[in-house]
Parts: C-alpha cells; structure tokens; sequence
C-alpha cells in the first residue's frame, strides 16, 4: 500500500505560506495531523537520536500552537507559515529517524477505504500510542512537555497519559472524527483481517517500539468503531 524510493525525493521543496490560504478546513486539519505523527513516531521510534528528537519536538511545538489557529482561519499567515516550519521540521526528523505503526495502519485504512490520510492517522495516532507508552513512557514526557503541558514531577508513566489525552484533544478540536461510522464505514463490511496482515508488512512497522501481532492490530482497528 505504500511505496519506497530514493529516486522518489523531492530535491527541492518549496513551503510558501501563501500558497496554503486556500485549504479546506478539513485538508488543514488531516494535513495537520499527519505533521503530528510525523513527529511523534519520529520522536518515540527506536531510530531517533539528539538532533531528529529535536526535530520533532520543535514540529510538536509549532502544531500545537498554530494548527487550531490555522484551521479557524485559513488566512491567518502566521498561523500558516508556524505550520509549514512544522511540517518541515517534521520531515527532516522522520526521513531520517522513521516512522511507527501509525502509518503502518493508516497506509493500508486510506488505500481500501479511499480515506484522507491525515484523518487516518489522526484517528489511529492515540490507539498506537497509547500502546507504545508501555514500552518507552520516557518518550511521552518529551511529548507532554512538547504539546505544552505541565509535567514537572510527574511519572513517566503519568507524563504519557496527559500526552495521549493532549493528543486526543488536540484532534477533537480541529474535527477529527472519532469513529469510521462517522465517515460512513460500518464495522460489519470492515476487512479487519486483510488490512491487519498488509500492516504487519508495511515498510513502516519495523520502525515502532514493539511489534504487534496479527490478533494485537486487528483490535487496534476494532477501537476506530
């Protein structure tokens, strides 16, 4: 559902503010929150080391700031151009410390369901997450202190429960839906077996702190009902 190649790199990319004012607010909001899981798999994966680390908390900085702000008002330009900083900040941490499980899921979601990326991944991120708090909470903290959250004197396990929660209402407030029954998908013609086996091969999964089994990502699916 996904592919890989180097030849597939831009070599120039050009984030100008100005050409984004006319996005949808729901293309704002997806986009957003891919930036998002961008950032946070690139934070939390095995991969990540000082300078992509720092990276993705700048991105996590900047989204929270700008993107509730960006989609309340497509023409505020300072709203716009914290985006684009994020969504390259983003970019450089992931393409070179990788990405997680999200992806992995949300690939094979918006491939057979024809549904945006970003609202795939933004749907999946807490589900994943949470997960992944088992195995790295110290990462979290990074993330709640990112996100802007007070954590000082906080367990690590405590600083990855306010993140997940951050991150919950962060997409809440930008519209995410919370359920495929919301975009029209109804548990009993969802392919759980099927997009579960694509995502256990996907060019993403080996990047993620754990890796789930086939049963283990069919329940991950199970929670977007």
């Amino acid at each position: 559902m996904v592919m890989v190649d180097k030849n597939s790199l831009a070599l120039i990319s050009v984030n100008d503010p100005e050409l984004m004012i006319s996005k949808p607010q729901a293309l704002t909001a997806a986009t957003g929150m891919d930036a998002l899981t961008h950032a946070v798999e690139a934070l939390v994966t095995p991969g990540a080391y000082d300078v992509t680390k720092k990276l993705s908390i700048g991105a996590i900085e900047l989204i929270k700031e700008y993107l509730p702000r960006a989609v309340a008002n497509g023409h505020d330009i300072e709203a716009r151009e914290g985006m684009v900083n994020a969504i390259f900040l983003g970019g450089m941490s992931f393409n070179n410390a990788g990405l997680g499980y999200v992806h992995s899921m949300a690939h094979q979601l918006g491939a057979v369901y024809n549904l945006p990326h970003g609202v795939c991944c933004a749907m999946l991120l807490p589900v994943i997450e949470r997960e992944n708090t088992k195995c790295v909470p110290e990462a979290f903290c990074n993330v709640a202190k990112a996100l802007g959250l007070h954590v000082e004197g906080k367990s690590d396990e405590e600083c990855a429960d306010y993140a997940i929660a951050e991150i919950e209402k962060l997409s809440e407030t930008v519209g995410i839906p919370k359920k495929l029954t919301e975009l029209g998908i109804e548990e009993k013609d969802f392919d759980f077996e099927y997009l579960s086996k694509n995502a256990l091969i996907d060019a993403c999964a080996p990047g993620n702190p754990f890796m789930p089994t086939l049963e283990e990502t069919i329940e991950f699916y199970k929670e977007l009902f």
